[in-house]
């Protein structure tokens, strides 16, 4: 007999859109596949419906804050129920961007150099910290959001009207920019399950590049690598996900520039959608979506 899942997904996050598809898509394979499923959104009602529907896992289908940060993962342990992809303590490292991004660094793993920026401090020689630290253009982005939510590249002139944008934030990272292709490599469980090179029409594989069908980015697999560079990109990926200490499904970003791979950021809740790069990637190596599902479930279930 299948096991009962219980998918979360919707939630308050600026990723709603993107979890309620997650959780559309996999209700549906998983259910036409057997599997008894009930879909419910991360409020009050949430240990009730796990009290009567007795789930054998819960698929946690939630993206961004509240949903791949630990909390959701904090509230998930006291119900006692394998659930899936990382825990709390990786969920949590993983989307902060300055965390993990010490991580890296301690470990040799090649990441943008970066500034922390706190909006109550002064920003009177932030420009000269950017030049002397950085250079332009940078990256300036929220230290935990994903799906490249409010995510700017920006010169000099447009540094200060970038930050307002991201006020409510109070921390921000502020990234060099590096320039060259745009790689994403996915791991399931301790598996090096492949990855997929992106070429976006827009400046870079911004939010709108990653769900709107209308921006055309360019999917290319497999990726043009030379036998030792794929092999490199790989075990970074893989290395990255060991550190952190995650579960499940992960998707690690890249660029690529002058021979060198750096690492930008770990995603542990990686996108489930009909545009999403990992079962894109699972596919093309032969595993249906079905199985790649299966596969999350599985990590799910030996969750210690």
């Amino acid at each position: 007999m299948k096991k009962k899942i219980l998918i979360i997904s919707g939630g308050i996050s600026k990723e709603r859109t993107i979890s309620l598809e997650t959780g559309k898509q996999v209700k549906k394979e998983l259910s036409k596949n057997g599997y008894n499923v009930k879909i419910i959104e991360p409020n009050f009602k949430l240990f009730k419906v796990i009290k009567l529907f007795k789930p054998d896992i819960i698929f946690n289908a939630l993206h961004g804050q509240f949903g791949e940060d630990g909390y959701i993962q904090t509230i998930l342990e006291s119900a006692n129920i394998p659930y899936t992809h990382s825990g709390v303590i990786p969920s949590a490292i993983a989307m902060d961007k300055e965390l993990s991004k010490r991580i890296f660094i301690t470990n040799n793993i090649l990441t943008p150099k970066y500034i922390l920026y706190s909006f109550d401090k002064s920003n009177s020689n932030l420009l000269k910290i950017i030049n002397k630290k950085l250079k332009f253009p940078v990256v300036i982005k929220p230290l935990n959001e994903g799906s490249s939510v409010n995510v700017f590249i920006c010169n000099k002139v447009d540094v200060f009207k970038k930050l307002n944008l991201l006020k409510d934030y109070k921390k921000v990272i502020i990234e060099e920019f590096i320039p060259g292709r745009e790689i994403q490599a996915a791991i399931i469980g301790s598996k090096k399950l492949g990855a997929i090179e992106l070429k976006p029409k827009r400046k870079f594989y911004d939010y709108k590049a990653k769900y709107d069908t209308k921006a055309k980015t360019q999917h290319l697999i497999p990726v043009d690598l030379k036998k030792g560079e794929y092999k490199k990109l790989m075990n970074l990926a893989l290395k990255a996900h060991k550190l952190i200490g995650c579960k499940g499904v992960t998707r690690s970003d890249f660029k690529f520039f002058k021979g060198k791979f750096y690492m930008l950021e770990l995603n542990t809740q990686p996108g489930m959608t009909k545009l999403s790069l990992v079962p894109e990637i699972a596919a093309y190596h032969g595993i249906k979506f079905i199985k790649l599902i299966e596969l999350i479930l599985k990590d799910a279930s030996t969750k210690k």
